[in-house]
């Protein structure tokens, strides 16, 4: 199975023969390209055209993070999967309007699905969030009578509110408090984990599409506009309540992630290499863990769910099978 690279040092990246060289100040490590899907650079590092016409016939995103590990942006291969008739496809459903507003809402209900199973599971184990679930279903009750994508991402916004306000009586920690959502940049701890988790979650999920026949650049719930991708986050949304959001919790209850692993930059609180490296090592454990797939029969992983995902979509947009969400059920 092709690994994930995350680089967190300041160094060079440059194409040694028919692999990676990343040389630093301490020596030099080589980057096998063959058993290599992605690079993620956390670290300064140089690289140069050369080496990135070797990754791109090698076929590996580099996702770029800047030193307050902010997402900057992905070095996308020339795609080597896509083909003409596809696309098409997948614009014709975009532009649509039926078309688009059903497949937007499939991926609302499969993440409020997947909100309500986080909270199942520890409603299960004795935290009181009863009232939260009872407020969500009725804010579901109000989905079908959406008719524009507005409407749509106001109630799942209005959904996610909601949500969070089971986030303290799960965490109970002084230190990881909600106080509500904020962004660019986060204004407490546990905003920071949310939105460090989400970005390189949209970022895997980018991965996955470029292993498939779709185009990232084509979403449906979240807007095509002058972005570069969109089609990645209207994936990621299902997967953020039960991969970064489950993940959170373990480690904040674990205490795997404590108030130290922070700073304050930028106006805003976030997280510090060392804390970086713990979230990453625990999502990748968590990304090659399996469960048990409904309808294959058979142990499936995570990562692999998320391209089965994309590959369901593209069924769903050739007017193969209808697409159905991936809902956990644990």
């Amino acid at each position: 199975m092709k690994k994930s690279i995350y680089i967190f040092t300041t160094g060079s990246i440059s194409r040694k023969d028919n692999t990676l060289c990343f040389e630093t100040e301490q020596g030099k490590k080589y980057i096998p390209v063959e058993d290599t899907k992605e690079i993620f650079l956390f670290g300064e590092v140089d690289f140069n055209k050369r080496m990135l016409e070797f990754i791109s016939q090698k076929e590996i995103l580099l996702h770029m993070f800047n030193h307050h590990g902010y997402y900057m942006g992905t070095f996308y291969p020339r795609e080597h999967l896509n083909s003409g008739y596809m696309i098409l496809q997948q614009a014709q459903a975009y532009l649509d309007e039926g078309r688009r507003r059903d497949i937007a809402m499939k991926f609302v209900y499969g993440a409020m699905d997947n909100m309500q199973q986080v909270l199942r599971y520890y409603k299960n184990r004795g935290i009181h969030v009863e009232d939260i679930l009872d407020s969500l279903s009725s804010l579901v009750n109000r989905l079908p009578a959406c008719e524009t994508i507005e409407q749509m991402m106001a109630i799942e916004g209005n959904y996610r509110e909601q949500y969070y306000q089971a986030f303290d009586r799960i965490i109970d920690e002084k230190n990881f408090v909600f106080e509500g959502r904020s962004r660019r940049p986060p204004l407490n701890r546990l905003n920071a984990l949310i939105s460090f988790g989400n970005s390189v979650l949209y970022t895997i999920a980018l991965s996955e599409i470029y292993k498939t026949h779709l185009d990232p650049r084509i979403g449906y719930l979240h807007t095509t506009n002058f972005r570069r991708f969109s089609l990645n986050l209207d994936i990621a949304e299902i997967f953020k309540p039960i991969l970064i959001d489950r993940l959170i919790f373990t480690l904040l209850g674990k205490k795997m992630i404590t108030a130290k692993d922070f700073e304050k930059k930028l106006d805003g609180v976030i997280l510090n290499e060392k804390g970086r490296r713990t979230f990453l090592e625990e999502l990748e454990k968590r990304l090659t863990t399996t469960v048990k797939h409904r309808e294959l029969g058979r142990e499936v992983s995570y990562r692999r769910l998320i391209r089965m995902e994309v590959y369901k979509l593209q069924k769903h947009i050739m007017g193969e099978k209808e697409y159905e969400p991936y809902v956990s059920r644990w």
